[in-house]
């Protein structure tokens, strides 16, 4: 029987910011944003051995283990000590314990970093215009750059008429190579409000000349304004640079370091916080991911610094942890991002003199799965498309935004998470072929399918994305749901139903965030 915590205690723990430790809620996403611990991370119970050695890599770092009410929790507590941690806790009785204590709960998601954004335009008092004075401002030919500060996937789904897209994190370094003079006006915007906030201050706090201004309330706000929107756009700000431009970012990061005191450490200190097992250190590569796949630290997480800042809880699982964050020998983007963070009370560091020439790795970000079953099958495309000729059933464990998008054609969806569940709602079939977007979580669903239905089970190497680069076709839309597809949190643009109101949902949620945390003894922040 695992441990328990009260909330008082843990309440205790928090505001003590003595020591390091991680809460962990292990709901579907969507149960998570209606409401959970600011400083709790989303690891749904499904992907937890997929996820949780990412976001707290260190085995002896108490963890604390919640949900709604503490059920679920207990279950995860069985698994995370199954594979090796130490130190494992459950919330009496979860979120709603949380709650009824008198401590606040937050619905959304990537609260921290959400919240933190509406500091920044209250203490910064951040100059913004709203849909309207910008749509002026284009018709009346005012000199002007509209910078989008979300990645590309996201600016290419939707994005404001003549913007372009720079990565709030790239803001600093490349605005020299975009806006040579001083007198073009940049407006920053993005989804929403955080990273509009976040990019524009960032260019005033490096000291530009221009004036710089953040599109409130970003594409949404647009769109709730009457104005059009573009779709399937590429154009991304220029990747090479002068070395004027450079020069420029590396003065102005200077004093930005100086002013917000942003800390450097050398290599081999990195390297022995990294072997240190009395602490948590996460090494954050805050280049653009192309730039990590090209060379990158052993160890190091991929970390845009724009999203970094933006939903550091994706990143960095363990509150009380170092953060060092490795850039090229420039730093400009490393200084950027550290200087936001230790805003936020983290514990952060810049790698001095950048990412080294030797000792590096290509490739994209491994993941590290814990207790993968060993005894499962795995098949390649063609003899998974054998099996399931021959009568076996693919069972699709992805997100159910990922067996949207596409999955093997006749599979059925579940979530992992209530497995149990979902197989008395499949059908009988002299087989089962577990897949996922990737492979990994359909392994262990594998595993838990032979349990559960006796029938010999094998799981997709490479998951739906193998199945596709085998030229096998894919089948779009919730054709075969064995449970509700109720795991994800969905942007307002994604829901189904009138998207404006959820915009404005959303929108009226970050705005109020300010109100909840000035409330909240456990929640501030470093204002220099």
């Amino acid at each position: 029987m695992s441990k328990t915590i009260t909330a008082k205690a843990l309440h205790d723990l928090i505001q003590a910011n003595a020591s390091e430790y991680a809460v962990v809620d292990v709901r579907g996403e969507r149960a998570f944003s209606d409401g959970h611990l600011m400083h709790a991370i989303s690891v749904p119970l499904g992907r937890l051995e997929v996820m949780i050695g990412d976001l707290a890599p260190r085995l002896a770092t108490p963890i604390i283990l919640t949900d709604v009410d503490g059920s679920m929790a207990t279950r995860a507590a069985e698994r995370l000590e199954g594979v090796g941690y130490t130190d494992v806790s459950v919330l009496e009785s979860g979120t709603e314990g949380w709650r009824e204590a008198g401590y606040e709960v937050y619905g959304g998601f990537n609260v921290p970093s959400k919240a933190f954004g509406e500091f920044v335009e209250h203490h910064f008092d951040t100059p913004s215009v709203s849909a309207e004075e910008l749509k002026a401002m284009m018709d009346g030919g005012e000199k002007m750059v509209v910078l989008d500060s979300r990645p590309m996937d996201e600016y290419n789904t939707m994005n404001i008429p003549t913007g372009v897209c720079c990565p709030g994190g790239e803001l600093v370094y490349r605005l020299g190579e975009i806006v040579p003079d001083a007198d073009t006006t940049v407006v920053v915007n993005c989804a929403g409000r955080t990273r509009s906030i976040i990019g524009a201050q960032s260019l005033i706090n490096a000291g530009v000349k221009n004036k710089v201004v953040a599109l409130r309330n970003g594409t949404m706000g647009w769109h709730l304004s009457g104005f059009q929107l573009e779709h399937g756009n590429t154009h991304a700000a220029p990747q090479e640079l002068s070395g004027q431009a450079i020069d420029a970012a590396k003065a102005r990061v200077a004093e930005v370091a100086k002013r917000f005191e942003v800390g450097q450490v050398d290599l081999d200190t990195a390297k022995a916080w990294l072997a240190d097992d009395s602490r948590t250190t996460f090494l954050l590569d805050v280049r653009h991911p192309h730039e990590y796949e090209a060379g990158h630290l052993p160890g190091s997480i991929s970390s845009p610094g724009g999203q970094l800042v933006q939903a550091t809880d994706r990143y960095a699982g363990v509150r009380g942890a170092r953060l060092v964050l490795v850039d090229d020998a420039n730093l400009v983007r490393a200084t950027m991002t550290a200087h936001w963070l230790t805003q936020m009370h983290w514990d952060v560091h810049v790698l001095a003199g950048g990412l080294p020439a030797s000792g590096l790795e290509v490739g994209k970000q491994p993941v590290h799965p814990l207790g993968m079953p060993t005894d499962i099958e795995g098949l390649s495309a063609a003899a998974a498309k054998a099996k399931l000729d021959a009568g076996w059933v693919a069972v699709d464990v992805a997100t159910s935004r990922d067996y949207r998008k596409g999955h093997i054609p006749g599979a059925w969806w579940a979530t992992r998470a209530r497995l149990e569940t979902a197989a008395a709602n499949l059908p009988d079939a002299p087989g089962y072929l577990a897949t996922s977007e990737d492979g990994l979580v359909a392994k262990y669903a594998a595993a838990e399918l032979a349990k559960l239905t006796g029938k010999p089970t094998a799981s997709l190497e490479g998951g739906a994305k193998a199945w596709a680069d085998a030229g096998m076709p894919l089948e779009q839309g919730e054709t075969q749901l064995a449970d509700e597809a109720d795991d994800v949190w969905l942007k307002p643009y994604e829901r189904k139903g009138v998207v404006e109101d959820f915009m404005k949902e959303y929108l009226t949620w970050e705005i109020d965030l300010i109100k909840q945390v000035e409330r909240d003894d456990l929640v501030s922040f470093r204002a220099f």
